[in-house]
């Protein structure tokens, strides 16, 4: 059973405010908490689950305070219109800056990536591709909204993500820029980047001006059919496929 006192604490975390007061977030979902489990650097602090679960899992990880609760319970401390049979508490990393450019690979740079499932499944996708880190604008959703980590599928534990001034990183790095924009040369014609970034913008704004003035190479998906624009998470996963 869980306290009052348990459940409040539980339910502050929905609030951004409250995750970075306690430098914690919550996780729900088997998947995601075995990812989380399993991962060296992941710190699981407790789990409120059903008797089942603790049954199944209590002996696997003796070191984690594990607490058995009812199904009005977990629905109460649920973010997710049909409860799981398990939530976790996770304490966030520490990460100040972001690392120096890894060789032989393609650093991802989000400006302005308000949507929180537009933001967890390019973590994903990411992820998917081998990415080593994203950068975030100030001003992109939080990671550790409950909607960006349950569309990570358990990539945030993998994946450094950091959150910092997209224009002065940029100014700090002697690489290939790319950057996704409407008026760029054709994905087709731009061959695989063995070192360099990629930017992705907002979803309705694109690229802002004070990031788009780093970009050295525009490039863009070119358009057969009649749609508007692309999703920027299905866009990230393209260009991705093409550029690794």
């Amino acid at each position: 059973m869980l306290s009052k006192s348990e459940i409040k604490y539980i339910q502050s975390l929905f609030q951004k405010k409250y995750r970075e007061a306690e430098n914690s977030y919550l996780i729900e979902g088997p998947k995601i908490v075995d990812e989380a489990l399993k991962s060296a650097g992941t710190v699981v602090k407790k789990i409120f689950a059903s008797t089942n679960w603790v049954h199944q899992h209590q002996l696997l990880y003796p070191q984690i305070q594990m607490i058995a609760a009812a199904d009005f319970e977990l629905q109460k401390i649920s973010q997710l219109k049909t409860p799981n049979q398990v939530v976790a508490i996770v304490e966030k990393p520490t990460r100040l800056r972001p690392d120096a450019m890894p060789l032989k690979s393609l650093t991802l740079v989000l400006d302005g990536i308000q949507d929180p499932g537009n933001l967890g499944t390019i973590i994903r996708t990411a992820d998917w591709f081998g990415v080593p880190q994203v950068i975030c604008s100030p001003d992109c959703a939080d990671i550790y909204n409950s909607k960006v980590v349950q569309a990570t599928m358990g990539s945030l534990f993998r994946i450094p993500v950091y959150y910092v001034s997209v224009p002065e990183w940029l100014s700090t790095q002697q690489t290939e820029i790319l950057g996704a924009v409407l008026d760029g040369a054709p994905l087709k014609k731009i061959k695989p980047v063995k070192t360099g970034i990629l930017i992705i913008g907002n979803e309705s704004k694109g690229i802002r001006a004070d990031a788009a003035r780093f970009i050295t190479q525009k490039i863009t998906i070119e358009r057969t059919g009649n749609a508007e624009s692309l999703n920027a998470a299905v866009a990230t996963g393209i260009l991705l496929s093409r550029l690794k």
